[in-house]
C-alpha cells in the first residue's frame, strides 16, 4: 500500500431536510452569495423557492444556465459577477457541472487573469472563495473533492483541473432531490460513479486490500440500487445509497494507498469536447471496450477478482471468468437504458482518429493501468462504434 494523505474538510449534511441548515452554514463566510445553478430544474422542483426563503437575510446574485458540460464562458460570467458584487461565497445548487463551474468561478474571482488559465495550469490556483453545495444529481463526487472539469468550445478542449482550495466547505446531500431526475440522468450518473471507481480499482498497485474492498462495495451498491431507482424513482433508500456512493467514489477513500493515471475519463473528455455528449453515457460506452482491449495475462487476476467479488461469478482465474464480468458490466448499462455504441450517441466515425490524437496530446497515457498509445485509443474507439 502506498503512502497517502486524506483530509476531509467538507461538512457533509446528509438526509432529509438538511437544507434547513444552510443559513447557519453560510453565515460565517459573509452576506454576499453567488448562487450558481443550471437550466431551471430547481425552480420546477421547489428547491429555488426554499433557498430564497432561507436566505432572505443574504444578498443573492444569481448565475443560471450552467451547461451539462460546463463551459468556460459561463465561468467567466460568474467571475465577473463575483468581482462586481464583492461576493463572499459561491453556492452551487445542482449536479457536478454546477459544482465544477462554481469551483473555477471561486478561484477566478481571486485571480487577475483569465479563469481558463486555472484550468490549463492548476498551479495558478493559490486561493478561492469558499464554496458550499446543494447536490441534486448523484454522479461526479464533486461535492466532496478538489476537482473540476471545464470545456472550452472555442479550442475544442475539455480539461480537468483541481486544487485543495476547491474542496467545498460544506455540502448538503438530501436524497429527496434525486427523485425527480429523468431516468437517463440517473443511469448516466450511476455509470459516472462506477467509472470513477473503475479508474481507481484497476491500478498497477493492487496491494491496498481494504481500498479494493471499498471499491467493490461501491460498485455492488450502484448495481443493486440503480435499477431500483429506475423502476421506482421515489424509493428513498435507493436514492440515498446512490447519492452516498457518488460522494464516496471520489472523495479520496477509493484511491487511498493506490494511485496512477486514469484511462476512460481522458478518452471520454474528447468525446464531450468534440460532440458535447453526456459524460456518463460516454463512459458507459467506453468501459467494456477498454476492459476487453486490456484483458491479458498480466491483468487477468484483477479482472477475475472483479468478476467474483462484484458480480458473484465463481471459478478460478481464467479468461472465461474475466469476460463474464466484462459482459455483465456491458449488459448492466444496456439494461439501464444507456446507448452502448458511439454511433447511437451521435459520434461520427470520421472523428475517431482526431479524438484519439487529442487524448494523447492532452494526457500522458503511459501511467495508466495499461499504457495506451494513440493507435490503441483509436482501436478502442473503433470497437465502440
Amino acid at each position: 500500500m502506498n503512502n497517502f494523505k486524506f483530509h476531509a474538510r467538507t461538512d457533509v449534511r446528509f438526509g432529509r431536510d438538511q437544507i434547513m441548515n444552510l443559513p447557519e452554514i453560510i453565515k460565517p463566510y459573509g452576506k454576499n452569495v453567488l448562487l450558481v445553478y443550471g437550466g431551471g430544474s430547481i425552480k420546477k422542483n421547489g428547491i429555488y423557492n426554499i433557498l430564497m426563503d432561507l436566505l432572505r437575510g443574504f444578498h443573492i446574485v444569481e448565475l443560471s444556465g450552467i451547461e451539462p458540460n460546463p463551459k468556460i464562458t459561463s465561468v467567466r460570467e460568474g467571475v465577473s459577477l463575483c468581482k462586481e458584487h464583492d461576493i463572499d461565497l459561491v453556492l452551487a445548487v445542482g449536479g457536478g457541472s454546477c459544482i465544477d463551474a462554481a469551483k473555477v468561478i471561486a478561484g477566478g474571482a481571486l485571480y487577475d487573469g483569465d479563469p481558463w488559465d486555472l484550468v490549463v495550469d492548476s498551479s495558478k490556483i493559490d486561493k478561492a472563495l469558499p464554496i458550499v453545495t446543494v447536490l441534486t444529481l448523484a454522479a461526479t463526487g464533486s461535492e466532496m473533492n478538489q476537482f473540476a472539469v471545464i470545456s472550452n468550445m472555442e479550442t475544442r478542449e475539455k480539461l480537468g483541473t483541481g486544487s485543495p482550495n476547491f474542496v467545498p466547505m460544506a455540502s448538503i446531500l438530501d436524497p429527496i432531490y434525486l427523485i425527480t431526475l429523468p431516468n437517463m440522468q440517473t443511469a448516466a450518473g450511476t455509470a459516472d460513479i462506477m467509472s470513477h471507481v473503475f479508474e481507481q480499482y484497476f491500478q498497477k498497485d493492487d496491494g491496498a486490500y481494504l481500498t479494493d474492498c471499498l471499491c467493490e462495495s461501491i460498485l455492488k451498491t450502484c448495481i443493486k440500487y440503480c435499477k431500483v431507482a429506475l423502476e421506482n424513482p421515489k424509493d428513498y433508500e435507493a436514492r440515498a445509497n446512490l447519492m452516498w456512493s457518488s460522494t464516496m467514489a471520489l472523495n479520496g477513500l477509493a484511491s487511498a494507498g493506490k494511485g496512477g493515471g486514469w484511462t476512460c475519463h481522458p478518452i471520454e473528455h474528447e468525446l464531450s469536447a468534440f460532440y458535447d455528449i453526456t459524460h456518463g453515457v460516454g463512459l458507459a460506452i467506453l468501459t467494456p471496450s477498454w476492459m476487453r482491449y486490456i484483458l491479458k495475462e498480466e491483468t487477468l487476476t484483477r479482472f477475475c477478482n472483479y468478476a467474483r467479488n462484484v458480480w458473484g461469478f465463481e471459478g478460478e482465474d481464467s479468461m472465461e471468468l474475466a469476460n463474464k464480468g466484462i459482459d455483465a458490466t456491458e449488459n448492466f448499462f444496456k439494461e439501464c437504458g444507456i446507448p452502448m455504441t458511439l454511433r447511437e450517441a451521435g459520434i461520427e466515425e470520421k472523428s475517431l482518429h482526431d479524438m484519439a490524437v487529442a487524448t494523447t496530446d492532452h494526457n500522458d497515457m503511459s501511467g495508466c493501468y495499461v499504457s495506451l498509445t494513440t493507435e490503441d485509443i483509436e482501436n478502442i474507439l473503433k470497437n465502440c462504434f
